[in-house]
């Protein structure tokens, strides 16, 4: 087929045909005589292909990339090149909601105050630049994708009772048949095929693809998605419940009250939230075990928990409390809490 031909049928123009061509995406063949392009079945294919990742917004340069993989049949790699979009689209989506609420927030108070003073306008602006930054600034300083394979024989030499962590979260959440739940930072899917076994219909998400090939690979009825606490991939009001455990504590303690927000955006009116994971009970508890620490000399599990966010536990409540919930907690071990959240009206 000839160039214009080719666009008839994709339905784009042959400018588009000739700009793919320049960056290296296609190479059509060329008649001797006249050096009109010619298209084969390939390039075809290799245009609708184009045409697709252009149309959810991948850029040009990751497109080549993923062509190449799809051709030596890497079709993992496909995958997690989409996934990372809709990632990437969910967070601008989660933004633009964002923004949309401080507007009709600024427009709510125009209305009520006949005016909009200048320090409520900046208060309001703010806040919207704060969140929008929390998003923007978390970064895996862990390597999760290295720590993959070996997660689940690490976990379980952890000095506490991990198994019975798990067990505990899943006895708490008390899930009913026909319910469907969440596991944020599900990593290799321990805790969420706890519930799978009880067959209850399970989503998790992490943001490590090498986390969720694990996971796929022990549970391949579990729907997994890449995307991570502050900007969860799905829409309004679409779980019973929302669970995460050791995960948590990679987040600031900013950036864990907006992880609440989005958990409690993708549930159900009635959703319940279960963190299993390491925190302080207080700032002074805190003060009090690292000073214990400093006085045994233990220099590395000082430095453990200087590396991470270890919650603490009393602001977590407060967020429940200021939020309409009613919680229950218990210290299962030196450093290991969970917490569990019900909405008292919905």
């Amino acid at each position: 087929m000839k160039i214009k031909e080719i666009a008839e049928k994709l339905k784009i123009s042959p400018r588009a045909i000739r700009f793919y061509e320049q960056k290296g995406l296609i190479a059509p063949g060329k008649q001797m005589h006249n050096q009109y392009r010619t298209f084969s079945e390939r390039e075809i294919w290799r245009l609708q292909t184009i045409i697709a990742l252009r149309e959810v917004g991948m850029p040009i340069e990751e497109i080549k990339t993923v062509l190449a993989q799809i051709e030596q049949g890497e079709q993992d790699e496909l995958r997690y090149y989409l996934e990372l979009q809709r990632s990437v689209m969910v967070s601008q989506w989660v933004e633009m909601k964002q923004i949309i609420e401080t507007i009709d927030r600024m427009i709510d108070l125009l209305q009520r105050n006949r005016s909009l003073v200048l320090d409520d306008l900046y208060r309001l602006a703010e806040g919207s630049r704060r969140l929008r930054e929390l998003r923007k600034n978390w970064r895996d300083r862990w390597n999760f994708d290295r720590q993959a394979d070996s997660y689940d024989e690490r976990v379980r030499n952890r000095p506490y009772d991990y198994e019975q962590a798990l067990d505990l979260t899943v006895e708490w959440i008390a899930p009913k048949p026909g319910e469907s739940g969440l596991d944020i930072g599900t990593g290799t899917g321990n805790l969420a095929g706890r519930f799978l076994a009880k067959g209850i219909r399970m989503a998790g998400i992490d943001q490590s693809k090498e986390m969720l090939k694990q996971c796929r690979r022990k549970h391949p009825g579990m729907e997994t998605r890449l995307g991570n606490f502050l900007a969860i991939p799905y829409l309004d009001g679409q779980f019973d419940f929302a669970v995460t455990s050791f995960a948590l504590h990679h987040l600031t303690d900013e950036q864990k009250l907006l992880a609440l927000e989005e958990m409690r955006r993708v549930l159900k009116p009635h959703g319940r939230i279960c963190i299993t994971d390491l925190m302080f009970e207080n700032e002074r508890k805190r003060a009090e075990y690292l000073e214990m620490l400093r006085q045994q000399g233990n220099v590395e599990a000082i430095r453990a928990i200087e590396d991470e966010y270890y919650a603490d536990r009393s602001r977590l409540l407060d967020w429940y409390e200021r939020h309409g919930y009613r919680t229950r907690h218990k210290q299962i071990s030196e450093l290991l809490h969970i917490v569990c959240a019900v909405p008292v009206q919905a």
